[in-house]
């Protein structure tokens, strides 16, 4: 049995208390000047370089920002996130049943472990490593960092799971786990499946309404969940 598993990391493997929101913003606040109209932009379910310039486009900036520019403004960010995570006594929460799933699908003949989110490569090791995660664990991934368009990221995963499996895997083979719509539908280009979980700002009825194969309110039924990410 092939199966790539593709875990997001946000709202889904962990939650850091809002130090990536805080991170974010104290990072662009720093280069472009604060905006009240920060407060309304929706950061889960998306990725960091789409929220950046959604801060842009709010605060009256070009969002279209050069690469070199977008890159700068991204390194901002990382140095401030990697600040608030090191502040004494921080720890990110690990969300329930999320180590014993993550043990269970590493172990299992045919899957490979991945990541997919919308954090940037750098944000996304930070964070798991706040948590007590190895990111190596995960064997390939996509991140913010290769798109800022989410649905443009299981592709990339898939592709870069290929020398492991020796074909690009598509349709059923491909699993994602996240909590929100997005999660769930991005894979579509590719016929992936996607596993909803509520721990994250959406319920299980707003994970299946976007298409989920299954819904769970946190991932604590281990052998619920290995048999929905299993199963044809």
């Amino acid at each position: 049995m092939t199966r790539l598993v593709l875990f997001d990391i946000d709202g889904t493997i962990l939650l850091s208390a809002g130090a990536g929101r805080r991170a974010i913003l104290t990072a662009v606040a720093g280069q472009y000047g604060a905006c009240d109209a920060w407060g309304a932009i929706r950061f889960d379910g998306k990725t960091d370089p789409q929220i950046l310039m959604e801060m842009l486009a709010a605060a009256g900036h070009n969002p279209a920002l050069p690469p070199e520019e977008l890159a700068e403004l991204g390194r901002a960010y990382i140095t401030q996130l990697e600040r608030e995570l090191a502040v004494p006594g921080y720890r990110s929460t690990v969300l329930p049943g999320v180590p014993e799933l993550l043990n269970q699908v590493e172990t299992t003949d045919g899957a490979m472990l991945g990541l997919l989110t919308g954090n940037f490569v750098e944000g996304a090791g930070l964070k798991l490593r706040s948590a007590g995660i190895d990111p190596a664990r995960f064997r390939v991934g996509a991140y913010g960092s290769d798109s800022a368009v989410r649905a443009e990221l299981p592709p990339v995963a898939a592709k870069r799971s290929a020398l492991h499996f020796g074909r690009v895997p598509t349709g059923h083979d491909v699993v994602i786990v996240g909590d929100t719509p997005s999660d769930v539908t991005c894979g579509r280009s590719i016929g992936a499946r996607a596993i909803g979980v509520a721990t994250g700002s959406y319920s299980v009825d707003d994970l299946m309404a976007a298409g989920a194969v299954a819904a769970f309110e946190n991932l604590g039924d281990t052998e619920a969940v290995m048999t929905a990410i299993f199963g044809s």
